[in-house]
């Protein structure tokens, strides 16, 4: 079989979907499944959707677009902020779109008169990550020329948390978004209906038992695909950490000194070698580099150190195990290391089971 590849385990998906699934409808809350790890793949989109997840998410219209062509039946959301130059493109695939401009809104408005279609919108509130979102003092004048716009329907408000600065979705943070829908409930006399309260970084407030309040959706990747959290990279109780991996095969293997020799300068990507030297070492070369993934982001099998990386070659010592020329190495991903693969045309992407439900 080909390498290097990823090696997609759709049982293990669906059973952490599933997991998920019921343990988070105790609580009220329904997933959104985010697809944007997956380039869009129709297979996985089908296996979440078979669990039990409300929606789909994605945050490239290209990979929505795909799994209609693929006949993927659900409910569809773009998760980016649309760009005004793919507005009659977000109108006609994604059923929602996250937004935050009133500009972007007024394109949406004018792609979907034309088009002859209602779109939905959720506005996101900024709640200290710094990443995309209208300040709470401005949400309630957003909502209103909002609600003005033909063809536009208000679906919910949501917020983004523990990504660009890691800002903890807490009890405190989402008792103000909750706080946020009702107060805009009251102003306009009608019920929101989606209050998101974030993504796979949510889980630990929501799982724990404390008050929800009103959200009622979360927008989950990681947790689903890597079955980790994402505050701190921890497993979650009960689901697979290993339902897609990563394996690569070995093109060289040589007993090798552990410290380079000669005048030192940057590396291929600006960095400065390591300077310990720990004598001679069994170093094992696989045909993987940051071209196709984030070597950073690999977890290595026991026995195997990871040492470097160039474009096309990652570097380890493979102590007592004496790997040969033509030996694979699987390894688990985080998930920038699957994100990356996923995205190069040279890893190869092979679905190892059907679900059967």
């Amino acid at each position: 079989m080909t390498a290097p590849r990823l090696e997609i385990d759709l049982e293990k998906i669906h059973h952490n979907a599933r997991t998920l699934v019921e343990r988070l409808a105790e609580r009220g809350i329904s997933i959104t499944g985010v697809t944007k790890a997956t380039l869009g793949s129709p297979d996985i989109a089908a296996t979440l959707l078979r669990a039990g997840v409300n929606a789909l998410g994605d945050s490239r219209i290209e990979n929505i677009e795909a799994m209609r062509r693929a006949q993927v039946q659900a409910l569809m959301t773009l998760i980016r902020s649309p760009m005004i130059s793919q507005a009659d493109r977000v109108v006609m695939h994604a059923d929602i779109s996250l937004n935050t401009e009133i500009d972007v809104i007024s394109n949406l408005s004018s792609a979907a008169q034309k088009a002859r279609r209602t779109h939905g919108v959720v506005l996101m509130v900024e709640l200290g990550d710094l990443r995309e979102g209208i300040m709470p003092g401005d949400l309630e004048d957003m909502v209103r020329k909002t609600l003005r716009f033909p063809n536009i329907t208000l679906k919910g408000i949501g917020t983004n948390l523990a990504c660009r600065s890691g800002v903890s979705p807490d009890a405190e943070k989402m008792a103000e978004l909750s706080a946020l829908a009702d107060s805009i409930d009251a102003t306009f006399g009608s019920k929101l209906g989606i209050v998101s309260g974030g993504n796979s970084g949510n889980l630990q407030w929501a799982l724990r038992g404390a008050d929800t309040g009103r959200i009622n959706d979360l927008r989950l990747g990681e947790s689903l695909l890597l079955g980790r959290e994402t505050l701190q990279r921890q497993p979650i109780d009960g689901l697979h950490t290993d339902a897609i991996t990563l394996i690569a095969e070995v093109i060289e293997s040589k007993p090798k000194p552990s410290r380079p020799w000669g005048k030192i300068a940057q590396t291929a990507f600006g960095e400065m070698p390591p300077a310990t030297d720990r004598g001679h070492i069994s170093q094992t070369i696989l045909a993987l580099g940051h071209q196709d993934t984030d070597p950073c982001g690999l977890i290595a099998p026991p026995g195997i150190e990871i040492l470097g990386a160039s474009s096309d070659h990652l570097i380890t010592n493979s102590g007592r195990s004496g790997l040969s020329v033509g030996a694979e190495i699987t390894f688990q991903l985080n998930y920038s290391a699957l994100v990356r693969a996923m995205t190069s045309p040279f890893v190869a992407k092979v679905v190892l089971s059907q679900i059967s439900v």
